[in-house]
C-alpha cells in the first residue's frame, strides 16, 4: 500500500508474533506498518538481518526476568524481533548528521526482521566494503561481545593459552579470530561436526566436548553458553588465570544461567584467580573496530547457510536446536 500524496509505502513485510512460544509456533509473515524516524533515529532498508541467541530468548519470554526489562510480561510489547541488521540509509529523523540516505551500514537496530527498521545513530557504522551485506549482518552483536569478552574482560596478550568453549558458534568463531589476533593460543571446544568452524576460525587445538577430555591449565577461559561448573572451570585455570562467563543456558526458566554468574562474581574477590562475568554494549565505537578488523582480514563471519525473511522461524529454531555452524543470516532484500 503506497500514500497518494508521496508514493511512499506505507506498510512493509515482516515476521511478527503475538505471544511467547517457540519460533516456529508463534512466528508468522505479515505486513505491519512501515516505522518512520523519530528525533535521533535512521530508518534502515534492510538488506540481511543476523540471528543470535538472545533472539531465541527474547521469541520464547526465557528466562522469566527477560520479560520484565520493558519486552512485556504476558506478550512481546513490539511484534517483530531482529537486532542485527545491515543495508542502506532510507531515511533521518530531526539532528541525525553522522548518517545520510544512501549509505551502507550495519549495526544494531530495532525490528530487523522486516524491510524497514528503525536505529540509533549510536549503534550504527558505515559497512565495511570488503563484507557483502550478509556477512555484515552476522557481525554486530556476537562480534561486538566476542571484542569485548577478549579485550576489555580477558585481556589476552600474546602467548597466552586461551580455552574456547563453544568455539563453533556465533560468538566463539569471533572470539577465536580475535584471540588470535592478540597472540593467544587457543585451543577451541566444539560439538560433534563443528571441529572444521572452530580451525577454520583459528584454533590451533580442537576438541569435542562430546569424546574429547580437556587436559592441562589455561591462561583464559572464555565460557559461551557452557554449563560447566566454577569448580570444573578453576580446575583449568592457572593460579592466576581468568575465566569470562559470556553465556549461559542451564539455568531453567527463572535463573537462565545468571546464577552461576554471580556465583563467580562473589567468589573472585577471595580467590587468586579472576572470575568474571558481563552484558554487552552496543557502540559504533566498538562497530568501527570491528569494522577495521575486518578490512584488515582480521575478523571474517563463518556463514553456515542463509534464509528467505519468510524462513525466520526456522532460522531461530535451528540456532537454539544446535544445527548451526557459526553464523545463519536472514536475506530481507536485494540492494537496489
Amino acid at each position: 500500500m503506497q500514500d497518494m500524496g508521496t508514493g511512499v509505502a506505507t506498510t512493509m513485510r515482516a515476521v511478527v508474533q503475538e505471544r511467547y512460544g517457540e519460533a516456529g509456533v508463534v512466528m508468522r509473515p505479515a505486513r505491519v506498518p512501515r516505522p518512520a524516524p523519530g528525533p535521533g533515529e535512521v530508518l534502515v532498508r534492510v538488506h540481511a538481518a543476523g540471528v543470535d541467541r538472545s533472539v531465541w530468548h527474547l521469541t520464547t519470554g526465557l528466562p522469566w526476568p527477560a520479560r520484565l526489562a520493558g519486552y512485556g510480561v504476558r506478550a512481546p510489547r513490539t511484534p517483530v524481533r531482529g537486532a542485527d541488521l545491515a543495508g542502506t540509509v532510507e531515511e533521518v529523523g530531526p539532528g541525525v548528521s553522522e548518517f545520510a540516505p544512501g549509505d551502507a551500514v550495519f549495526g544494531v537496530g530495532r525490528g530487523a526482521y522486516a524491510e524497514f527498521a528503525l536505529a540509533s545513530p549510536a549503534k550504527l557504522a558505515a559497512m565495511p566494503g570488503s563484507l557483502s551485506f550478509e556477512a555484515a549482518a552476522s557481525l554486530p552483536i556476537s562480534g561486538l561481545t566476542a571484542l569485548q569478552a577478549v579485550r576489555d574482560h580477558a585481556r589476552v596478550a600474546a602467548g597466552q593459552s586461551v580455552l574456547v568453549l563453544g568455539a563453533s558458534g556465533g560468538v566463539g568463531v569471533f572470539a577465536t579470530q580475535i584471540a588470535r589476533a592478540d597472540g593467544g593460543v587457543v585451543t577451541g571446544v566444539c560439538g560433534p561436526g563443528k571441529a572444521g568452524v572452530a580451525r577454520a576460525a583459528g584454533a590451533m587445538h580442537v576438541l569435542d566436548h562430546t569424546r574429547d577430555e580437556i587436559t592441562g591449565r589455561f591462561d583464559v577461559i572464555l565460557d559461551i553458553g557452557g554449563n560447566r561448573t566454577l569448580r570444573t572451570l578453576r580446575r583449568l585455570l592457572t593460579a592466576r588465570g581468568t575465566l569470562v562467563i559470556i553465556g549461559g543456558e542451564t539455568g531453567g526458566k527463572v535463573a537462565g544461567g545468571v546464577d552461576r554468574q554471580l556465583r563467580a562474581i562473589a567468589l573472585s574477590p577471595f580467590v587468586s584467580q579472576r572470575l568474571t562475568m558481563f552484558v554487552s554494549s552496543e557502540t559504533a565505537a566498538g562497530l568501527r573496530v570491528l569494522a577495521g578488523m575486518a578490512e584488515a582480514g582480521t575478523v571474517a563471519p563463518i556463514i553456515d547457510r542463509t534464509y528467505p525473511l519468510e524462513s525466520v522461524p526456522e532460522a531461530i529454531d535451528d540456532l537454539a536446536a544446535g544445527r548451526v555452524r557459526g553464523k545463519v543470516v536472514v536475506k530481507v532484500a536485494e540492494p537496489a
